[in-house]
């Protein structure tokens, strides 16, 4: 966690160094491995496995693998952009300095916005899920945990947690490790073959099995694509990766690949390996590894699970308030509220910025659970839209001759790209499209009325110096 934090530090030291001295710059000290390393941590792919899957699981039975695959595939694509426009905007602003520089400063606003619906709602989504791992130990009630879990992390961000580099390895480890024991387990006691992962079946009410339909698929979609939707953060290290042009790329596909196995090959062996289509539907994964072997290993593995949503929640809300730091140092607010997120306090972190994530995610613990998912789901998935739009201009005028790396079989992926979300989008729920889309009306009235007619002063996203050429 260290090498996490100290990234931190570094960006909230230079970018108030650069507010004050334009000539300051984020060092690039971090390559392939490390930045593949640091974009896992924020990730936690094994804590979205146990968390959100079983979830899917309820909802799709023994599609959830096919629903995942076919997200996965998707985000294949969304990759590809977000490597291009990363290599050609490299700046810790990430999405929303890439969209702006592209498509506009409205685009690039609004990009913004539900980027940062998405910090804040996925680490009390994950915190929520602590209980149910610390059953085999205590009995707590899910959303006073899940509030528990991010005061901690909040705490934890106020302090600016210090520990060794070793520390975020060894949860890293002991989340593989769960989702490996799973794995294992679940096809050394297959009870249905590898046809049962197109079957699309689930269970109903009463013992009753009910079919998957292929629009229930397509729903699915929103919460597949934020199953492995961490990889985007690479772009975020962008300004401190070493040689960018090519090591922005390599770590946004990696970081895809890997979350995709460590979260796909489990869900393969849990529908093959559940005893019946009722307790796959029930999502109990930790019921089913015990089980599959004895409540020591189930045990284990809920421990494991547990400490890694709790770490999970300390790296997000120390990494998503930087985000509203930097927001403030692209003055996106009035200038008191510009301020008051840049403030830093006796440890060196910003520590408004971080009550502004923490305080807001722990009472969104006591929000319905399927509400969460919903809104992040529709977020996720208009996000990845505008930026599919700015991969799609990213080859207009000086951008065409840049130095950086290409996507394959452009522009037919930006244009599939967009095609495929915006008809997602369309099959999700509309309670989730309303509270999502009201969000994003407000987000432009703001945009209409104090920040166009303030361009000069207000939205400046800024590029690194030296990767202007």
């Amino acid at each position: 966690m260290t090498d996490t934090l100290r990234s931190v530090e570094h960006a909230v030291a230079d970018t108030i160094d650069r507010i004050d001295d334009g000539s300051r710059k984020l060092k690039r000290s971090i390559g392939v491995v490390g930045g593949t390393l640091l974009t896992l941590s924020c990730v936690t792919p094994a804590s979205t496995l146990f968390v959100v899957v079983p979830d899917l699981f309820g909802t799709l039975g023994t599609a959830t693998a096919l629903t995942i695959a076919i997200g996965s595939l998707i985000c294949i694509a969304v990759a590809f952009c977000y490597s291009e426009l990363g290599t050609l905007i490299p700046s810790a602003g990430g999405e929303y300095a890439m969209v702006s520089t592209m498509a506009g400063r409205l685009a690039g606003w609004l990009v913004f916005v539900l980027s940062l619906l998405v910090v804040m709602i996925v680490p009390p989504v994950i915190a929520i899920g602590t209980a149910d791992y610390l059953a085999p130990l205590v009995h707590l009630n899910a959303s006073m945990t899940g509030a528990g879990v991010m005061i901690l992390a909040t705490l934890a961000g106020l302090l600016d947690l210090r520990a060794n580099a070793w520390i975020t390895g060894i949860f890293l480890v002991l989340e593989v490790i769960a989702a490996g024991v799973v794995a294992v387990l679940g096809f050394a006691h297959s009870h249905r073959g590898a046809g049962s992962l197109v079957s699309m079946q689930v269970a109903g009410e009463h013992g009753h099995t009910d079919a998957v339909t292929a629009m229930l698929v397509v729903s699915g979609l929103a919460i597949a694509l934020f199953v492995t939707q961490g990889f985007s953060t690479a772009v975020y290290l962008s300004e401190e990766l070493e040689n960018p042009r090519r090591n922005v790329a390599r770590t946004v596909l990696a970081t895809l690949a890997i979350s995709t196995v460590i979260i796909l090959v489990p869900v393969v062996a849990i529908t093959m390996g559940a005893d019946s289509l009722q307790q796959l539907t029930s999502g109990d994964l930790g019921g089913m590894v015990t089980a599959w072997s004895n409540s020591a290993v189930g045990t284990f593995v809920s421990l494991c699970v547990a400490l890694a949503i709790i770490n999970a929640g300390i790296v997000m809300v120390i990494q998503n308030s930087r985000v509203l730091f930097a927001s403030a140092r692209d003055k996106a607010w009035p200038e008191p509220v510009n301020n008051v997120f840049a403030k830093l306090g006796r440890f060196g972190s910003p520590w408004v910025s971080t009550l502004a994530v923490g305080v807001p995610g722990a009472i969104l613990c006591f929000v319905n659970l399927d509400t969460l998912y919903g809104v992040t789901g529709v977020s996720v998935t208009g996000m990845y839209l505008l930026v599919a739009v700015a991969a799609l201009l990213s080859r207009r005028g000086a951008h065409r001759h840049a130095k950086a790396w290409r996507m394959p079989l452009w522009p037919a992926l930006p244009i599939l790209l967009i095609v495929v979300l915006g008809y997602v989008l369309t099959q999700q729920e509309t309670g989730y499209l309303l509270w999502t889309g009201g969000i994003v009306l407000v987000a432009t009235l703001y945009w209409a009325l104090y920040l166009r007619p303030r361009r000069d002063t207000r939205w400046l996203v800024s590029i690194p110096e030296d990767m202007r050429e």
